[in-house]
């Protein structure tokens, strides 16, 4: 039997090309995010390139009534779920904390977060139910170091590793794997997220060296979730050649 993948975040990003390298290798897939033209698109591409089975759910991940009632829709075709990816994230500006914008704030924890927490919470019991299943969470570098006026987002994928090792240890009785994958730059939506639109200053970041793409993150996404089963990955940092750390890049290479 095919396996379950539930991808939150698939709209765009490393989400939507996960989604699509999954297909391509037979997995039938749940796909989640806010914009339902983009999950409705996504799926029928995906299903006429490679004859995927998938379902969307459209649900806002920090709103947990939300995200309870969509996990309760998924048809009986499409459940026990086998890999929850929990890939929905962002960052929302770049200021100091005593400048910082309180909604910035909120939107980073609660979906980085609270976000991961409430599906993985929905989800979970299933797999533990079974003795099987696998969770990765996309972390970020920023979950490894802290950088001038990141510090919520920061956190907030410090949170991330944290929560990582954590569901590590308390799943290991029920069989279930846990892994973490962190990218350093990548150029997907992230920076005109963080720049609320500002597509110059997002292009910007990248000026002068080849960052990551979607496309490169998916490929570990794969790797980790097709190791034997005696196999788990449990952290994967993945970086640009042209970056050693959070602020550190050789640019103009």
């Amino acid at each position: 039997m095919k396996e379950i993948v539930f991808i939150t975040g698939a709209t765009s990003g490393i989400g939507k090309a996960t989604a699509e390298l999954l297909a391509q290798h037979g997995f039938k897939l749940i796909i989640s995010g806010r914009r339902m033209e983009r999950l409705q698109q996504l799926a029928a591409d995906l299903s006429e390139k490679y004859g995927a089975e998938v379902f969307i759910l459209p649900f806002d991940i920090r709103n947990f009534t939300e995200v309870e009632k969509a996990v309760e829709e998924i048809p009986a075709a499409f459940k026990p779920v086998d890999v929850l990816i929990n890939n929905a994230g962002l960052a929302v500006g770049l200021s100091t904390i005593q400048e910082g914008v309180i909604d910035d704030w909120e939107r980073m924890i609660d979906t980085n977060v609270k976000g991961l927490l409430y599906v993985t919470r929905l989800i979970s019991p299933q797999m533990i139910n079974r003795r099987q299943g696998h969770i990765i969470n996309i972390s970020s570098i920023a979950g490894k170091e802290t950088y001038p006026l990141g510090n919520v987002y920061c956190a907030a994928k410090h949170a991330v590793e944290s929560l990582t090792k954590a569901m590590r240890i308390e799943m290991l009785p029920h069989n279930i794997k846990v892994s973490a994958i962190a990218p350093g730059a990548a150029r997907t939506e992230f920076s005109e997220v963080r720049f609320k639109g500002d597509t110059k200053r997002a292009d910007a970041v990248y000026d002068g060296f080849e960052p990551l793409t979607a496309q490169d993150i998916a490929e570990t996404i794969l790797f980790v979730v097709t190791r034997p089963k005696h196999v788990n990955i449990d952290n994967i940092l993945v970086m640009p050649t042209a970056q050693a750390f959070s602020r550190d890049y050789n640019r103009n290479v």
